[in-house]
């Protein structure tokens, strides 16, 4: 592995540390010294901060509860324990959604595929109670995207998403719509693509046939198999610069599991062209969660281009700063940066011609029949010319 790793790494504070070490699988003697040295004039307010910043409070508070360290004090285990306890409600309240949504869904011949949510923590851990979630991920084939979208306004569900479609580059942009419930204070993402684009991935019908019944309700809901899982996984951590180390956990875990490697290596080099950041989130599980990689994995995860690209990922998870919602200047600048790093040579060719693609912006700077609606083509750069000018005037 790439020895720089781990001088990014180094640079990481105690608490950071402390929590890594309790995310790591093995928690032998050995493991639990390490903890107590690290723990040694720790903060501990900044301790639980950052456990609930990664989402980890459930799965700490599990390990936390077999070992019973003498160590950590009555205010952190309450801390832990509060957390945990909330989650549990939390996620009883999603599950029962997941049945009454997917029942909906079958009744009308929809199908659907859960991505995250309850379901991934029964997947990944057995038992709900094990990981957080906010809300829920559900995927459907695109063509039935208008008759869904009718029966969650149906169901109460409102959305601000508006998609305006010139040209029908949503498409392809965007990949999933929110949804929030006002009474059941539900949030839901309804998905069309797993990703956004420019990205490659196979279509909603070869993620069906490769489906795996979910245990989580007595009713039948299907979630993804076990590569589209990883490799969905993967795209969406590296997608937001790790920031959550839940995600790596998730990575931590799916490897463990895995058997056929050689399957997983074909899906997520043919089917999502994903080898370069399935290096980087190999790299990071293996380097700060001791994940066990076989031969195969571990030729991907040396790579080079795969360690640079888990080094720039490093500042997120020491940073704690939640990149969804306005992070500092210095930090969105690198991320910009680090985006772009983790196209494919593919991925940054459509980039650029992204560009030269109608926007919803376009429509309503210049509103034009659907019927030449194709106009916007060669109008685009007209009207980006428009509104710099506009906007230097104004």
């Amino acid at each position: 592995m790439n020895n720089q790793l781990l001088i990014g790494w180094g640079s990481f504070p105690k608490e950071l540390k402390l929590l890594l070490a309790f995310m790591k699988h093995e928690q032998d003697e050995m493991s639990l010294s390490n903890q107590r040295e690290l723990s040694i004039d720790i903060d501990w307010d900044q301790f639980i901060q950052l456990v609930r910043h990664h989402r980890m409070s459930a799965i700490i508070y599990d390990r936390l509860k077999k070992v019973s360290p003498s160590w950590i004090p009555a205010n952190v285990s309450k801390a832990l324990y509060h957390d945990y306890h909330k989650n549990i409600f939390q996620m009883l309240h999603l599950s029962g959604e997941v049945e009454c949504i997917c029942k909906l869904l079958a009744e009308h011949q929809i199908r659907s595929l859960l991505l995250k949510g309850p379901t991934l923590a029964v997947d990944l851990y057995g038992d709900i109670s094990l990981r957080t979630s906010k809300d829920l991920d559900i995927l459907v084939n695109i063509n039935e995207l208008d008759q869904v979208n009718k029966l969650l306004l149906e169901q109460g569900y409102i959305t601000d998403d508006i998609v305006l479609s010139a040209l029908n580059g949503w498409k392809w942009r965007q990949h999933h719509i929110t949804y929030f419930h006002p009474h059941k204070r539900i949030y839901l993402e309804l998905h069309w693509r797993l990703n956004p684009g420019p990205s490659k991935e196979p279509s909603f019908d070869e993620l069906w046939e490769r489906k795996k019944i979910n245990g989580l309700t007595s009713y039948p809901v299907y979630s993804l198999g076990e590569d589209d899982l990883f490799c969905y996984l993967v795209s969406h951590g590296a997608r937001h610069g790790w920031f959550r180390l839940r995600w790596l956990a998730d990575i931590d875990i799916l490897m463990r599991r895995q058997t056929d490697w050689k399957s997983l290596t074909l899906v997520m080099k043919k089917e999502y062209q994903l080898t370069m950041i399935g290096g980087q989130a190999l790299n990071l599980a293996s380097k700060l969660l001791d994940t066990p990689l076989s031969k195969d994995m571990e030729i991907i995860a040396n790579r080079s281009r795969a360690g640079y690209l888990a080094r720039f990922a490093l500042i997120f998870m020491k940073e704690a700063v939640d990149l969804h919602y306005n992070p500092p200047e210095n930090i969105a600048r690198y991320l910009k940066s680090y985006l772009y790093a983790i196209k494919s040579k593919r991925q940054k060719l459509i980039f650029f011609l992204n560009f030269c693609y109608p926007y919803p912006i376009d429509a309503q700077t210049l509103s034009l029949p659907k019927y030449i609606h194709f106009l916007y083509l060669p109008l685009r750069p007209i009207l980006w010319v428009w509104r710099k000018a506009r906007h230097v005037l104004t």
